[in-house]
């Protein structure tokens, strides 16, 4: 298995176990250092390494009415301010190949998102970046058929890969998670993540914007990390229910900051 470059980070076998962390939206920029600066505390005094994440644009919300966020310029120039400050590597979900570029210059870690894991030409747009890319991995996929992405982003010129576990629908309006199939995934060579918080969701279950069980997400998180996943992914919000997006399934910062000392101490129980 293979390790990633982000930054000045590496993630993958025989590292620190790795957070990527933030809002869902980057609403504004204190709020990006509000959470951004407690994650990256408690990640210093646990020994993790810290992504922060924030996405600029919410291109597949659930109806046309619902906030994006600040979209591709104002959001990339947050981000660039927000990486400049907590002096950490970040990342957000590109959707269109041609926003690859602009992104490449401030993102250290280009996310290309569940729904769009297939599209060749923005997994060659992503790769042409140099950037470190993490791919979600579709919840219509198999494990497997993330070989097709992995050989994808390698023969764009990708060397820095990560693929991200975020559940697979289970009929409607429900997601689950198959750790064999986690582990297959990570047979792959890419290191993998997995996403916490967007695997407690329930897609439509709210009409017109998705639902969720956060009660689930430090369960599944305990699992992810005894199955020996290298990273999470989870969404955290200072008051997820007056979040711009994905309120139904953010954890709160501080159930983060007392969650993330416990999934530490259980991976150091498998070392």
């Amino acid at each position: 298995m293979e390790t990633t470059t982000v930054g000045n980070l590496t993630i993958g076998p025989g590292q620190p176990l790795t957070l990527i962390a933030g809002p869902c939206q980057a609403e504004s920029f204190d709020l990006c250092i509000e959470v951004g600066e407690t994650m990256k505390a408690r990640c210093a005094e646990l020994g993790v390494n810290y992504v922060f994440k924030a996405s600029y644009d919410k291109a597949n919300r659930s109806s046309i009415h619902t906030e994006r966020g600040p979209g591709l310029a104002a959001g990339l120039e947050l981000m660039g301010r927000a990486k400049e400050a907590l002096g950490v590597p970040v990342t957000t979900d590109v959707h269109e190949p041609d926003q690859a570029a602009a992104a490449g210059e401030v993102i250290d870690l280009l996310q290309i998102p569940a729904f769009l894991c297939r599209q060749t030409d923005l997994l060659v747009a992503a790769a042409k970046t140099g950037r470190a890319v993490n791919v979600k991995k579709g919840q219509f996929l198999s494990p497997a058929e993330m070989s097709n992405v992995v050989t994808k982003l390698a023969e764009a010129g990708c060397t820095e890969q990560m693929l991200t576990e975020r559940g697979t629908f289970f009929g409607y309006n429900r997601l689950v998670n198959d750790f064999a199939g986690l582990y297959d995934m990570m047979q792959l060579g890419p290191p993998v993540c997995f996403d916490v918080t967007h695997s407690t969701q329930n897609p439509g279950g709210q009409g017109t914007s998705t639902g969720g069980r956060p009660e689930c997400a430090p369960t599944l998180a305990r699992c992810a990390v005894a199955a020996g996943v290298h990273a999470l992914f989870i969404e955290t919000h200072p008051d997820p229910k007056s979040a711009k997006s994905d309120a139904a399934t953010m954890l709160p910062v501080t159930q983060v900051v007392e969650l993330l000392g416990e999934l530490v101490r259980l991976r150091g129980a498998g070392t």
